[in-house]
């Protein structure tokens, strides 16, 4: 099995994802080929029982994209819900504009465009796992303004595409409540808000379930009650303590960093590990260790995370992917001390 790397990756995707905030899969050949052109190189390397089944290949610039893997009994998709839009400075914190920017251009309003991405997870014994429901259909335009949301959410017609009705979802999992990650887990039918994926439970850092109910000044932007307090009426609220498998080899654990409740997704079977890193590390350009969001309430705490995280994706070969990158799964590399992202075929 052969993967394809290149040279100057980084600055291609980013050159793809400023185009007016479009998905990747929807950027058109002519613009693809005004970009830089890369040289391939080809090496021969052991996934385990990793397998990539499926993704997008733009021959213009050589850019691989892989959104579907299967680790052991495991079959792992990523889409996103479709994409938002916040403040570059606060999504970089301490690092100055001229820096990030040569990575993640801004538009006219400081705004850097971000997907929602989530994840579909199933076994094929019955268990469909939902990871992150994206902002969802609740929004009012005003909301919808100022996070930059130009198109309806993309959740169901993605799911619909993978053959999945949201009454055969098994599992929904937040990595926490923020309105860009839960907006999906509930809708409005007609006077009431009701959940969206009515036969799944929904698993919940119990940290995070109490500080999103109890929001201060400092929070309440983020949260917004509809997306997940009309899940407690459901009987179906699993709330978790710290770490948990919820299915054999797929594990929930709390990383304090952006939230107290912050957790990540964690799929190890057959001797290979996937690994969704949540907000705590939202997407690729946040991977050198001082590269911490503002809006993270403990940034300590995510810098040791990182610390501890990072080293153990590289040894291990962990297959990754972000919460607000381009969707897609890839691996970490360390080269002459610096951490990057590496695209996997």
């Amino acid at each position: 099995m052969e993967r394809r790397e290149l040279g100057d990756r980084n600055t291609v995707l980013g050159h793809l994802e400023h185009l007016a905030g479009l998905h990747l899969t929807q950027v058109h050949a002519e613009v693809l080929a005004q970009l830089p052109h890369t040289h391939l190189r080809r090496s021969h390397v052991a996934h385990g029982s990793t397998l990539p089944l499926a993704g997008d290949h733009h021959a213009s610039c050589g850019v691989w994209i892989l959104r579907h893997v299967r680790v052991g009994r495991y079959e792992v998709e990523i889409f996103s819900d479709g994409i938002f839009r916040l403040d570059g400075g606060a999504m970089f914190g301490i690092v100055p504009k001229v820096i990030w920017e040569k990575t993640k251009p801004a538009d006219e309003l400081n705004r850097v465009a971000m997907d929602m991405s989530c994840l579909l997870v199933r076994d094929g014994q019955g268990h469909v796992v939902l990871v992150e429901t994206g902002a969802g259909p609740k929004l009012t335009d005003k909301q919808k303004r100022n996070f930059g949301i130009d198109t309806a959410p993309a959740l169901l017609d993605e799911l619909a595409k993978r053959g999945v009705r949201p009454d055969e979802v098994t599992l929904v999992i937040n990595t926490h409540l923020h309105f860009d990650h839960a907006g999906g887990n509930t809708h409005r039918d007609g006077e009431r808000v009701v959940a969206s994926f009515p036969n799944a439970a929904y698993a919940i850092q119990r940290l995070e379930w109490h500080d999103a109910l109890h929001a201060n000044e400092r929070t309440r932007g983020s949260y917004l009650a509809d997306d997940y307090a009309p899940l407690e009426a459901t009987g179906k609220l699993e709330l978790i303590d710290d770490r948990s498998e919820v299915l054999p080899g797929l594990w929930l654990e709390r990383v304090q960093g952006h939230t107290r409740g912050t957790q990540t997704v964690r799929v190890s079977d057959g001797g290979a590990t996937l690994y969704f890193s949540s907000d705590f590390m939202p997407d690729r350009h946040h991977l050198p260790l001082p590269w911490i969001p503002a809006f993270d309430l403990f940034p300590l705490d995510t810098l040791e995370a990182k610390r501890t995280i990072l080293p153990r994706a590289v040894e291990e070969r962990w297959i990754v992917a972000f919460t607000h990158d381009v969707p897609r799964f890839g691996r970490i590399e360390q080269v002459e001390g610096r951490y990057r992202f590496s695209e996997t075929e």
